[in-house]
């Protein structure tokens, strides 16, 4: 599931690229909302925040629904949001999509380019799910569990439905989700780090 970059629609930009001249022109002044503290959302910020090199202020909610809710009331200018929660506001123009957070498109709003394409190659946070089950079972039964979701998702009533929601299914091994996981454990684990977030 790709996240989605949405700003308060009155916010004087429409694009990435003003967001980030906007953001440069004022170091510090401008609000992004999370639904908390080392949430996917605020990490996905922090990445952004670095990698095009701004500052603005992290403004932590409980939950993503308050943080829409401040966000559609202009008491904070932006936010990254996950795709299938931000599409009533998107499509009721209360909240203004700038960019996704994936790697590519999504096919249910394809017209919202990604954060990648626009000049920050190789940017990409998506929230995903996926299986997993206490060490040490038997790999049998793995490929057995891994064999009969497969074939769900792959069903077309379940695709389609799946995307529709703003999401995509993704197949991979066993093997790779494992790699994958651990890839994302590192990745977050230094972005973390370097910032310096700590629960609370």
């Amino acid at each position: 599931t790709p996240l989605v970059l949405l700003t308060n629609t009155s916010l004087p930009v429409k694009s990435l690229k003003e967001l980030v001249a906007l953001a440069k022109a004022r170091p510090g002044q401008l609000n992004y909302a999370s639904s908390g503290i080392g949430a996917p959302l605020h990490l996905a910020a922090e990445l952004f925040t670095r990698s095009a090199r701004i500052n603005m202020v992290h403004v932590p909610y409980r939950g993503a629904g308050p943080a829409f809710a401040d966000l559609i009331a202009g008491q904070v200018e932006l936010m990254f949001a996950a795709l299938p929660g931000s599409l009533p506001y998107i499509k009721a123009g209360k909240l203004r999509p700038i960019a996704l957070t994936s790697a590519k498109r999504s096919q249910t709003v394809p017209d919202i380019p990604t954060i990648s394409e626009l000049g920050f190659p190789g940017y990409e946070v998506t929230n995903w799910y996926g299986v997993l089950g206490p060490s040490g079972v038997d790999r049998k039964l793995i490929e057995r569990l891994h064999a009969g979701i497969s074939a769900v998702l792959q069903l077309r009533d379940v695709a389609e439905a799946i995307v529709r929601v703003g999401a995509e299914p993704v197949i991979t091994t066993p093997q790779e989700f494992e790699a994958y996981l651990r890839s994302e454990i590192a990745k977050w684990t230094k972005l973390i780090l370097e910032v310096g977030i700590r629960a609370e």
